[in-house]
């Protein structure tokens, strides 16, 4: 297995394989592995024949110092993971220096509107720092195919939309949200939990999908008093937001509009872990 810590010796390796024709597949991840990053890996093995694997924690996107602090860095454990899946998949695990050199600041995007909603309203700057490293990553990868999950279904928009912007080749594709059995969204951050609250966060995708349901016949009013009430009435959670939004501009819906698709967007914190998830409504 190849593992490369600096964009050199990554490109090195890829130049030769880009001169023979091989497209490459791309899975960008701040690491600590999860099922839900392996599904990622596994859909780009299969429409890719080179597979290359990022895994850093890029600080221009936390606005919160304790928050990059306190997420977890498992390299070793990470790298056993991913080739458990596959020996073929590339490793790229650089640095800041080396990402960065030397100067780690965020570069600035104008998204047409998305940034400023929901993450972009509740953490200034995340998403020109989610542009600048997504943005790096594929200046030295140059991948045909790059693989995001849904989960972070704004996100997934933003980098959609950054590609357009800066006439990127390169497909940008969603794969649905991987979910642990009791319906937790997988997320790097579920590992901050203790067992008790992997298992309490449950809830959170139990009300989604009762949301959902109560949608079909509701005013969306009533769906959002439902989950701000079931949230208040459990002293575990803390939530943030729960927006229903429209899923192209992801502007906050005000009413239900015939032919327009719906989802609905959460963020609730247990045991001073912030944890993200969403669902399709239509």
């Amino acid at each position: 297995m190849n593992v490369f810590h600096s964009q050199s010796q990554l490109t090195q390796h890829l130049n030769p394989l880009r001169l023979l024709g091989k497209s490459i597949g791309f899975v960008p991840t701040m690491g600590a592995i999860h099922l839900g990053h392996l599904s990622l890996l596994e859909q780009a093995l299969k429409e890719n024949q080179v597979v290359v694997i990022s895994i850093f924690v890029n600080p221009t996107q936390f606005n919160n110092s304790e928050d990059l602090e306190k997420y977890p860095r498992t390299l070793e454990r990470d790298t056993e993971q991913i080739q458990r899946l596959s020996d073929q998949i590339i490793i790229y695990a650089p640095d800041v220096d080396d990402i960065y050199e030397g100067n780690t600041v965020a570069q600035r995007f104008n998204y047409d509107g998305l940034e400023m909603e929901m993450e972009g309203a509740n953490r200034p700057g995340h998403f020109d720092g989610v542009g600048t490293i997504v943005k790096k990553l594929f200046e030295i990868v140059k991948p045909v195919r790059a693989y995001f999950g849904e989960k972070d279904f704004q996100q997934l928009l933003i980098v959609r939309k950054m590609v357009h912007k800066n006439k990127m080749d390169v497909q940008v594709i969603g794969c649905p949200v991987f979910r642990e059995e009791n319906g937790l969204a997988m997320s790097s951050r579920n590992e901050r939990l203790s067992e008790a609250g992997r298992q309490k966060a449950a809830f959170i995708y139990k009300v989604l999908t009762e949301a959902k349901n109560r949608f079909q016949h509701s005013d969306l009013s009533e769906v959002l008093l439902f989950v701000s009430t079931s949230f208040a009435n459990d002293p575990y959670f803390t939530l943030e937001y729960f927006i229903i939004a429209d899923e192209d501009s992801l502007e906050s819906a005000t009413k239900k509009e015939e032919g327009k698709k719906y989802r609905g967007f959460i963020v609730v914190h247990l045991e001073n872990v912030r944890l993200i998830d969403n669902i399709a409504f239509n």
